[in-house]
C-alpha cells in the first residue's frame, strides 16, 4: 500500500517521501498577518478582555454600585423624613458611609484581577503570552486604576447630586463637589491598586483578601482600645491617620477628629500613593523574581 505522498506524481513536484517545499504540491501556509513585536496596548488589551470577562468584576463593581447608591440615598430620606439638621456638614459628607462600605468590594477586586490568575494556573499563560512581567503588572494596575476611577465617579456624582436634590440643601462650591467625587474615587482607586499589589505579593485571594481588611480596620480597632496613658500618642495617630479617617477628610476641611492629628486637605491621597508605589515595587520584584 502507498500513502497519498508516495502517489504524487514527479512532475508536480513530488517525491516518493512527500512533496518539496516550494514546488506545486508543497501544501504549506503562511500568514497574511505581519509579525510584530507585542507592546503594552497588546497587554491592556488583553487584561481589559479578562478583567470585564469574568463574573468577580461584574459582581464586585455591582456590589460596590448598590452600596453606595442604596446606603447614601437611605440615609438621606431617614434625615429629610425626620427633619434632621446636617449643621455645618455638608450634604456631601452623607455619602461617606456608603463608601466605606464600598471599598470593601474595591478592595476584593483589586486583590482577584491577579490572585484568581495564581490559583487557576493562568498566571502561566498570561507570562508566556507576555513574557516581560513588569509590562503585565503595569497592564493590569492601568486597567483596574481606570474601570474603578471611572465606575466610582460617576456613582458618587450620581449619589450627590440626588442627595442634594432630596434634602433640598444648599449646592456646595465647586471645591467641595469634586473631593468628594472625584478626590474620593481617585483614593478608591489607589486602594485598589494596594490591594493588587498586595495580591501579587501573597498569592493567595483569601490571605491577600484578609491582610488589606486588617490593613483598613485593624489600626481603627487597636486604637480604640489603648486607654493607658503611655499609648496615648499611639492611639492618636491609629485614629487620625487609619483608612476611614482619611476617607472622612475628603468630606471636610480638616482632620477627621478636629484638635487631634490627622491628614486634612488631599494629604490621605499623597499617603495611600507613597505606600502603594513601596507595595508595587515590592510586587514588581516578587512577580519578576519568583516562579510562577
Amino acid at each position: 500500500m502507498t500513502t497519498p505522498y508516495q502517489q504524487i506524481p514527479p512532475q508536480s513536484g513530488g517525491t516518493p517521501h512527500g512533496p518539496v517545499a516550494g514546488s506545486p504540491g508543497h501544501f504549506g501556509y503562511t500568514s497574511p498577518i505581519p509579525a510584530r513585536r507585542a507592546h503594552l496596548g497588546d497587554a491592556l488589551a488583553s487584561e481589559w478582555t479578562k478583567l470585564r470577562s469574568v463574573r468577580s468584576t461584574v459582581w464586585t463593581l455591582g456590589v460596590m454600585v448598590a452600596l453606595m447608591l442604596g446606603i447614601g440615598l437611605l440615609v438621606a430620606v431617614v434625615i429629610s423624613v425626620a427633619d434632621g439638621d446636617l449643621g455645618d456638614d455638608s450634604v456631601l459628607a452623607l455619602g461617606f458611609f456608603g463608601v466605606l462600605l464600598g471599598s470593601m468590594c474595591v478592595i476584593t477586586l483589586g486583590v482577584l484581577t491577579i490572585s484568581s490568575e495564581y490559583g487557576t494556573g493562568m498566571i502561566r499563560t498570561t507570562l508566556t503570552a507576555c513574557p516581560g512581567r513588569g509590562r503585565v503588572l503595569a497592564a493590569k494596575s492601568l486597567v483596574f486604576f481606570l474601570l474603578v476611577f471611572v465606575v466610582s465617579t460617576v456613582t458618587t456624582l450620581t449619589v450627590a447630586a440626588l442627595q442634594t436634590s432630596i434634602l433640598n440643601a444648599p449646592s456646595p462650591d465647586g471645591q467641595e463637589w469634586f473631593r468628594a467625587t472625584v478626590g474620593v474615587s481617585l483614593y478608591l482607586a489607589v486602594l485598589g491598586l494596594l490591594s493588587l499589589a498586595v495580591g501579587a505579593l501573597v498569592r493567595h485571594s483569601a490571605g491577600a483578601i484578609t491582610v488589606m481588611i486588617g490593613v483598613m480596620l485593624l489600626p481603627l480597632v487597636l486604637g480604640m482600645f489603648m486607654f493607658a496613658d503611655s499609648l496615648a500618642k499611639t492611639r492618636e495617630i491609629m485614629l487620625g491617620y487609619n483608612i476611614p479617617a482619611q476617607l472622612i477628610v475628603f468630606y471636610s476641611d480638616g482632620p477627621a477628629y478636629p484638635g487631634r492629628p490627622g491628614p486634612h486637605g488631599w494629604e490621605p491621597l499623597w499617603i495611600l500613593l507613597g505606600v502603594t508605589a513601596v507595595a508595587m515595587t515590592g510586587a514588581f520584584f516578587s512577580l519578576d523574581k519568583r516562579d510562577a
